[in-house]
């Protein structure tokens, strides 16, 4: 279930314009909102008309023609304007390497595009919880964060630890998954299927249908839907066979036959088809037609828009998401350009709109609540200078943006909140031990769940991390790793210092970290924060030896051709400490009693 996140906004704020023929208006004693004249596309794809929407308690309570607000309602005059349901963009990741690339900048360029639901799926389940916190004191769309499932060394695990990604190959293995999902109440399942990474290894990673099955049919009674990442027309009809609710991504490496499209309609399976992260052309200025990989994206891309019509013509419900946050795909805008793409494949600007609102409200089971124009509807409309059901690029025209009944964007709205302007929430201290190992649940002394930190890639180094006796000193975590046939192959661990790593911390209070350490050889400690991480060098020996790394030491670590920020130390959520060695040897260490001092 989505939950509401959006903060109680004033109640008393005036709204722009004024009621048909009336003095400007005081705040309604019961807090009733009417939108005065705007023409109505209510998301069904019936005939757009003029009509007054009354809103009360965040619901839309009545659907009149006769242009009249309630007495003492606040009132938006929308005479010109185009009323329509709130967008919908149900395959998003919220990743510090998307644009932009914060929490609340993300959630301020959805709102401000008209887009008020959202499907993350970029987290880790301990995260869930802190974050729908945290959206709390934003002005943000309904966010539902999706578990993320693929199969060991499959597309979302090649990067992935297993605490953000959880590994299945075995019918019994995706039972599990779900059990150990339910204490977090996910919203839904990614389901990683695919193991055609964009033209690497293809099918040898992939999962099979009876996994598949299992997991789709565990989900389904934990009351969760299932998408599913697959880009091939052979792994789709996989897909459709293994019950999924949805495909994510267009099916772009040939034109589906006949037999195959109707094959995917029978099976009820709708279709999210992320145009927006595929189009040859996002990236605008700079494309060379004579390049190879163009020339090859763009025939990929034709086999995508044919796809998405052929499946249409058949009835298969087409949703609408954009796989944002991925490279030249910035969140808000690509869900606007999914439907100018959407048209370009075919479908007229009112399907494209039905399919961003009613359709994809739909496919995530919240029909009953959003999605539409109706009374008892949650109140998550979007005011729009033009009529995009007949030109779909009036899209962009966003005048005025509510969200559970409350205006959050144009004229009339209050100000954003200051947690919208700030990157990160504020940082919180803490006590200074970080992880004794003396926990029999896994998690660490901060009552935070361990990572695995081993390097990523289709060819990964494999770590095993277990808590082992330390004679009369209790336990200790020791990791065993067999190192990855590539140069600078790493394996390591984090505590993180709050739940999922949200939460920053201000550790100036402290000097450094120590810890106990038993293992030859050299090893790194790192710190890494919000914006940025810091690494250390250190030296183990054969038997245990306490290490103390002050912060000094710590240089900021190059990544993605750029060296991070200078140390600040109010931004850390995690200590991490690991280790390179050559390709395909082995490492073993022990860690014991991590804390600042």
């Amino acid at each position: 279930m989505t939950l509401s996140l959006l903060p109680r906004l004033a109640a008393g704020l005036l709204l722009a314009g004024s009621m048909l023929g009336a003095a400007p208006l005081a705040a309604a004693d019961d807090g009733t909102l009417a939108i005065v004249g705007a023409t109505v596309f209510d998301g069904t794809g019936a005939a757009p008309r003029v009509a007054t929407v009354v809103i009360r308690d965040g619901r839309i309570v009545e659907v009149t023609p006769d242009g009249k607000a309630p007495r003492g309602a606040k009132v938006i005059d929308a005479r010109g304007k185009a009323l329509i349901p709130g967008l919908f963009d149900l395959h998003t990741h919220w990743t510090p390497a998307g644009e932009p690339n914060t929490t609340p900048q993300i959630a301020t360029a959805y709102v401000k595009s008209g887009v008020t639901t959202v499907n993350d799926f970029h987290e880790q389940p301990e995260s869930y919880a802190p974050r729908r916190e945290w959206l709390k004191s934003l002005v943000t769309p309904h966010v539902n964060f999706a578990a993320r499932i693929s199969t060991p060394g499959g597309h979302g695990a090649d990067w992935g630890d297993q605490a953000t990604t959880i590994w299945i190959n075995t019918p019994n293995a995706a039972r599990a998954a779900v059990e150990k999902l339910k204490p977090y109440q996910p919203d839904l399942i990614k389901a990683f299927t695919d193991g055609w990474r964009y033209g690497v290894a293809p099918d040898n990673t992939s999962m099979d249908g009876w996994t598949l099955s299992a997991l789709t049919d565990a989900a389904h009674k934990a009351g969760w839907k299932v998408l599913t990442h697959t880009v091939t027309a052979d792994r789709g009809l996989v897909a459709a066979r293994g019950g999924v609710d949805s495909l994510a991504h267009g099916l772009q490496d040939r034109d589906l036959t006949a037999e195959e499209v109707k094959a995917i309609a029978a099976s009820k399976m709708a279709m999210i088809p992320t145009l927006a992260v595929y189009d040859p052309d996002k990236g605008g200025a700079g494309a060379k037609p004579d390049d190879p990989r163009y020339r090859q994206s763009v025939a990929k891309f034709g086999h995508a828009l044919h796809n998405v019509k052929a499946l249409f013509d058949a009835g298969v419900p087409i949703g609408v998401g954009t796989d944002a946050g991925m490279p030249s795909t910035p969140h808000g805008t690509s869900t606007q350009h999914e439907l100018e793409l959407l048209v370009r494949a075919g479908l007229t600007p009112s399907q494209a709109l039905v399919a961003v609102t009613a359709t994809s409200a739909r496919i995530m089971a919240e029909d009953a609540d959003r999605g539409t124009i109706a009374p008892g509807k949650r109140a998550d409309l979007v005011l729009i200078d033009g009529k995009p059901w007949e030109t779909i690029g009036d899209i962009y025209k966003v005048s005025q943006v509510v969200i559970d009944g409350r205006p959050v964007i144009g004229s009339g709205a209050p100000a954003l909140p200051a947690a919208n302007q700030a990157k990160y929430p504020a940082p919180v201290k803490i006590e200074p031990l970080l992880d004794d190992f003396e926990r029999a649940d896994g998690r660490s002394a901060l009552d935070t769940l361990r990572l695995e930190t081993g390097d990523g890639g289709i060819d990964r180094s494999v770590e095993i991390t277990q808590i082992v006796p330390r004679g009369d000193d209790g336990h200790a975590l020791q990791l065993a790793a067999r190192m990855a046939v590539k140069d600078r192959a790493y394996a390591g661990f984090a505590v993180p210092l709050t739940r999922g790593s949200v939460q920053p911390v201000d550790v100036r209070r402290y000097k450094g970290v120590r810890f106990d350490l038993k293992g030859p050889g050299a090893f790194v400690v790192r710190l890494n924060g919000l914006a940025g991480s810091w690494a250390a060098s250190v030296n183990g020996v054969a038997g245990w030896a306490a290490v103390e790394v002050p912060f000094s030491a710590f240089a900021p670590v190059k990544e993605g051709g750029r060296a991070d920020k200078p140390w600040s130390g109010d931004d850390i959520v995690q200590v991490e400490i690991g280790g390179a060695r050559g390709p395909g040897q082995t490492m073993t260490f022990e860690v014991d009693n991590i804390r600042f001092y």
